[in-house]
């Protein structure tokens, strides 16, 4: 069945319950409205603006802008384009566009504008839905986007070039639409990290988004009364994934516009949250802000809390263990997935294995594992290969990339690019990309392993390892290595503290500065390579 289905059935059973809740801990309601719903809200000076909306009005709002999309000539897989920033519109619409028989294409809300025009056009996007955030960037471009005929814009004062979605969808019809959408029909393309260069589409039947908000469900055992705390993009598999496990179970999720430590514990305990997926940065802010006393528990109603788990990128152990020790009655779990595997879930840790905290874990709920080395051929177990999977949430395809679908996609299983080694007990540990390892004097360099490593150091709030060029290895290993607020650290604390590597892991240079990651938590190498690489300030330095 369609993933459509899971919400028609909630707005049956669950009609007049609570589905979504949106806090923006930020608004300020001396300032003025820009959304006509915020004003009959009645905000309370100080407080964070609250909205919620039933299960009921969720299926009516997809259904209205499914309809409204059908008024405008739009055909069974047709691309319509979603760029809004989370909010409690941004589900409605995404369903909207599925219940219309459309493609749905969320966009990344960081995109310049030049990004945006290539994403449309690689998409084939004819209709594209935006919110006041990107009224400049939308305006640059919407000369030069000749297959997007339509331009729906969410909020006050619409631009001139768009048309107004609430002026419009007022006079749709709540009813369901009378299209026939099946387990193969394409339900969705979402672009890559963009981190090799310009994204790739990735092309998903209904069937993949099936098998993820069931497999989701199968991992963390969402029940009715769980309540799941989004806080990460929905325009990413990974958010939008995991929450997959609430519509199944008719579960309320709560989506809050902010990722500051004391706003996400203070969502926790009023709205009495149960399951919270972080990122490794957010885990980190957290506990930073528990022991410099910015944070007290005590303050809070967390006993409810039951899960913790986190995704996107690798783990440090040293972080989950300190996270244990504050939170010990959490459950935890890692959730290893790319876009092209309907994001989180094709491996994951499990509930019950904090023995193995470290690992990504074993083949998850429907899906099968395999490393292989350069032939394709299997390796044996502590041996490194890179990760493949196979299941029911491979990608199609990379949309209109016949070259790239091939490179990835064999015999169907989905060659991951990640470098992984499997243990005596059939756990998964990843190593590192494949194009991040570093090649030292002959020797394969594995980045995560040595950031981890320095992660063990109680100064270390964030460490990133690359290779850059040395005229006697080749290349070497630069740390960038970011400060714990309150701590110091120096060089060669850092290089004492190394000594427990052996000599070809230590890193060659160690910089000091701060770490970028991407709205999906994942460090921006591509970034550090930039400033620090073969033409950074590592390369002025060898040439010195």
């Amino acid at each position: 069945m369609p993933i459509t289905e899971f919400l028609e059935k909630n707005a049956k059973e669950y009609g007049n319950e609570i589905s979504l809740v949106e806090i923006n801990p930020e608004f300020k309601p001396e300032s003025r409205i820009t959304w006509r719903e915020y004003s009959l809200m009645q905000p309370i000076p100080g407080e964070p603006l609250r909205r919620e909306l039933t299960w009921a009005d969720f299926d009516k709002k997809a259904n209205r802008f499914a309809n409204l999309l059908l008024s405008r000539g739009l055909k069974k897989g047709d691309k319509v384009a979603i760029l809004m920033m989370n909010s409690i519109e941004w589900l409605p619409a995404y369903f909207g566009i599925l219940k219309a028989g459309a493609v749905a294409v969320p966009l990344n809300y960081r995109y310049t504008a030049e990004e945006i025009k290539y994403c449309l056009g690689k998409a084939d996007v004819s209709i594209l839905i935006f919110g006041p955030e990107f009224t400049g960037r939308i305006e640059e471009i919407c000369d030069r986007i000749p297959k997007v005929k339509q331009l729906f814009y969410v909020g006050e004062d619409c631009p001139t070039f768009a048309d107004s979605f609430e002026n419009f969808i007022v006079f749709c019809s709540s009813k369901k639409p009378k299209v026939d959408i099946t387990d193969d029909d394409y339900g969705a393309i979402y672009f890559s990290s963009g981190t090799t260069g310009f994204p790739k589409a990735i092309l998903h039947k209904h069937r993949s988004l099936v098998h993820a908000a069931i497999a989701e469900q199968k991992h963390h055992l969402q029940q009715h009364d769980d309540v799941f705390l989004c806080i990460p993009p929905l325009y990413h598999t990974g958010a939008k994934m995991h929450w997959f496990g609430s519509l199944i179970s008719g579960g309320k999720a709560v989506i809050l516009k902010g990722v500051r430590p004391e706003w996400i514990i203070r969502a926790v305990s009023e709205e009495k949250c149960t399951i919270v997926w972080l990122l490794v940065p957010w885990a980190q802010d957290i506990l930073d802000s528990i022991d410099a006393g910015k944070i007290n528990l005590e303050d809070y109603k967390l006993s409810q809390w039951r899960l913790m788990h986190i995704g996107a990128q690798p783990v440090p152990p040293s972080l989950i263990k300190r996270w244990l020790k504050v939170f010990p009655h959490h459950k935890y779990d890692t959730n290893y997935g790319l876009s092209e595997s309907i994001g989180p879930g094709c491996v994951h840790l499990g509930l019950d294995n904090l023995d193995k905290v470290g690992a990504i874990g074993k083949a998850g709920y429907g899906w099968k594992v395999k490393i292989v080395d350069e032939k394709g051929e299997p390796v044996k177990k502590g041996e490194v290969g890179e990760l493949c999977v196979n299941g029911p949430g491979v990608m199609t395809c990379y949309y209109k990339d016949e070259k790239a679908t091939a490179e990835v996609l064999r015999d169907g299983w989905l060659y991951t690019g990640d470098m992984a080694m499997e243990d005596d007990d059939g756990f998964i540990y990843l190593v590192d990309r494949k194009k991040d390892v570093i090649i030292s004097g002959g020797e394969n360099l594995y980045p995560v392993q040595i950031e981890d490593f320095l992660r063990k150091m109680e100064a270390v709030k964030d460490a990133a390892v690359i290779g850059v060029a040395d005229p006697r290895l080749g290349e070497a290993a630069a740390a960038i290595i970011e400060v714990r607020e309150g701590y110091t650290l120096t060089e060669e604390q850092v290089n004492e503290f190394c000594t427990e590597l052996p000599r070809y892991k230590r890193p060659h240079h160690i910089i000091f500065a701060d770490i970028p990651r991407n709205p999906t938590g994942k460090i921006e190498k591509p970034k550090l390579r930039e400033i620090y690489g073969s033409k950074g300030l590592v390369a002025q330095q060898i040439e010195k």
